[in-house]
């Protein structure tokens, strides 16, 4: 068992991590009110798992919500918590959201909104959810204009971690989530970075020690940064972006189909975010190399593959982190030495990017 605490006074909670945590009863116990516990569910990870959280023997009212990022929807938001009202909710019930990031983020902000705000639990079943987006507060859905531009901080009131739920992850959706493992060790410690590149192939294989390593490593990382600045208001927290200002253009312009995971996306956006400071000067071109090199032995996609620059660009316009009309980047002067730039123009980035995609791939929205 390890656990890492996020201190923020009274919204503290505890972020606990054990093999075999989702057979334990009285790890759920303290979440179901007269015996009943609510659960939304990514129904795809419960035809997977669930029979073993079943197992409790606690009366769990079950929400099951279709896999994918098109859930995160006004429509399906509106669904959910309709369906939670119908199950009489109340403030004093925990809701768990069980599954990946889509599913937490989804019953995060229902949470927020849900009787003016109830408490909800993490049970995060993917590797990017129990390394990075079940811990934070951030919760949210993806409109029109962009992703994750309609949400809310809401903290959970735990976290719940059992790194054995990833033995049923399929194996495209485990190299997605180990992106944002690697994006730990780039923004801020070199030292972690260099452990990726030892135990990424057993971490990937199913290795128990180096999951958990890994697990613990990034999420106390996290929790420092959150607890320093909660609602990334000019503090560290910016820098968990790296990455994302390219992979979240990525993903609008494919869509938020499957031809590109969220994590995927953040792998083409971390190179290009070094490969950008190479570009400025700020870093050194052997160190873009190497976050390159490593993340392509690890099965991820480096190079952008969807939309012309201009297309691109014209998503980085509608980014939630643009502060006075400009939009605010993650660069890096090398490996571990990430910073936010906020005097980047986006005409400098579209120039860019018309030398990292190639002529024949700029074609636009599902161009592969």
């Amino acid at each position: 068992m390890r656990d890492v605490e996020v201190g923020l006074d009274e919204r503290s909670y505890t972020i606990r991590i054990e093999d075999g945590l989702l057979d334990r009863r009285e790890a759920f116990e303290p979440f179901a009110r007269g015996g009943r516990m609510v659960v939304v569910a990514d129904d795809s990870v419960w035809a997977a798992q669930g029979a073993r959280l079943a197992a409790s023997g606690l009366d769990i009212a079950l929400i099951e919500v279709p896999s994918g990022e098109a859930s995160k929807s006004w429509d399906r938001l509106i669904w959910l918590v309709d369906r939670l009202l119908e199950l009489g909710v109340e403030r004093s019930d925990t809701i768990l959201a069980f599954g990946g990031g889509m599913v937490g983020d989804l019953t995060g902000f229902a949470a927020s909104i849900l009787n003016r705000g109830c408490a909800y639990a993490q049970v995060p079943t993917t590797l990017l959810a129990q390394v990075d987006s079940s811990v934070g507060g951030k919760t949210a859905i993806n409109v029109a204009a962009g992703k994750n531009l309609v949400g809310a901080f809401h903290q959970p009131s735990a976290v719940l971690i059992d790194p054995t739920t990833l033995d049923t992850l399929p194996d495209r959706e485990l190299r997605a989530g180990y992106a944002e493992v690697v994006k730990y060790g780039l923004i801020a410690d070199p030292a972690f970075f260099a452990w990726c590149e030892a135990n990424s192939a057993a971490l990937i294989a199913g290795d128990a020690a180096a999951r958990a390593e890994a697990i613990e490593t990034c999420v106390r990382m996290k929790a420092a940064i959150v607890g320093e600045d909660e609602r990334e208001t000019g503090g560290r927290r910016a820098l968990l972006n790296l990455g994302h200002t390219f992979g979240h253009a990525l993903e609008a312009e494919a869509g938020y189909s499957g031809d590109l995971l969220h994590g995927e996306a953040v792998a083409i956006g971390m190179v290009l975010a070094f490969r950008f400071s190479v570009e400025r000067g700020l870093c050194p071109s052997a160190d873009a190399d190497r976050v390159e090199a490593h993340l392509t032995a690890a099965g991820l996609p480096t190079r952008p593959v969807h939309g012309t620059p201009a297309a691109l660009v014209g998503h980085m316009t509608k980014d939630k982190k643009r502060e006075g009309g400009r939009t605010a980047f993650i660069l890096a002067r090398g490996i571990g030495q990430a910073f936010v730039d906020k005097g980047v123009e986006l005409s400098e980035v579209e120039a860019f990017l018309a030398g990292e995609i190639p002529p024949h791939r700029q074609m636009g929205r599902g161009t592969t």
